[in-house]
């Protein structure tokens, strides 16, 4: 009953409304009010500060400013297997398989088209179709800036308008279609291994999703937009192995997909796997 309750005050709360609510709450300055967010926040996740480049909680100038917080320099050391695929975020995996049947694995009896979750467009989906994906659930506790699981040069970006659903496993089991109904970036790059999605999904009160190259992306209308980035357009952005693409100011999901025959992943991962950031997910 409890959870049925859960997920139908999914259904009713406004999304959208509250997540921004609690967005401008977040960039709040006021000295008594933010030191005492984040303090109760750390003490709450438990979040290891040991590992941050500024570690006094009340240094940081609003609560957005500690949840993106950078790390010490080698905190998280890049695996380096010729050929690794690193994990693009800590957290824990969610699924991580084979696209089968142009459908993602989401949960026991649930899955999602790799279409929706990349806009839309049929022919965008296509050099995924057979390949493979793997999801990464950031919790509150984790670092949440996300990196390049490969080198690689920025093609094209997708804001897909959406709701925001909690994402967890409760919400995974029981809200069909749970990543290609959320907002979400989708970032498509060139590698040496052929295309690569990476997927930043915003869940309940996710304020905002960031990237390197265009900042805040979280357009005032929600509607789908896509830019692209070559030659004829903006300029190819290229981003080295490991380097931050982006980021959440507060958390949730990233997805990475590969082509068919493109990646094997790591044989120890599986659902409920914990992983940090730059650790090899597969090669």
């Amino acid at each position: 009953m409890k959870e049925r309750l859960f997920i139908l005050s999914q259904h009713l709360i406004p999304h959208h409304l509250l997540s921004r609510l609690i967005g401008c709450a977040a960039q709040c300055r006021a000295a008594w009010f933010k030191n005492r967010l984040i303090g109760w926040f750390a003490k709450q996740y438990q979040v290891d500060m040991s590992e941050a480049q500024v570690e006094d909680l009340n240094a940081y100038e609003h609560f957005n400013a500690f949840f993106t917080r950078a790390l010490k320099e080698g905190a998280r050391p890049l695996d380096n297997t010729p050929g690794a695929v690193l994990c693009p975020a800590d957290g824990a995996i969610s699924q991580l398989g084979r696209i089968e049947h142009g459908r993602v694995f989401q949960a026991k009896g649930h899955s999602y088209s790799v279409t929706e979750l990349l806009g839309g467009d049929s022919e965008r989906a296509a050099p995924f179709m057979g390949g493979d994906f793997a999801t990464v659930y950031l919790s509150p506790k984790d670092y949440h800036r996300v990196h390049m699981p490969l080198a690689g040069t920025l093609r094209e970006m997708i804001y897909v308008p959406g709701r925001l659903f909690s994402v967890n496993q409760t919400t995974a089991e029981n809200v069909p279609e749970l990543f290609a109904r959320n907002e979400r970036v989708v970032c498509l790059f060139d590698t040496e291994r052929g295309p690569m999605a990476v997927v930043l999904v915003g869940a309940m009160i996710v304020a905002s999703i960031e990237t390197v190259w265009a900042g805040l992306i979280t357009p005032p209308k929600r509607e789908l937009k896509t830019v692209r980035y070559d030659e004829a357009a903006r300029g190819p952005v290229n981003l080295e192995k490991g380097a931050e693409l982006g980021r959440f100011k507060l958390g949730s999901t990233a997805i990475v997909l590969f082509g068919p025959e493109q990646v094997k992943w790591a044989d120890e991962l599986g659902a409920n796997s914990p992983v940090r950031m730059g650790q090899l997910l597969g090669q």
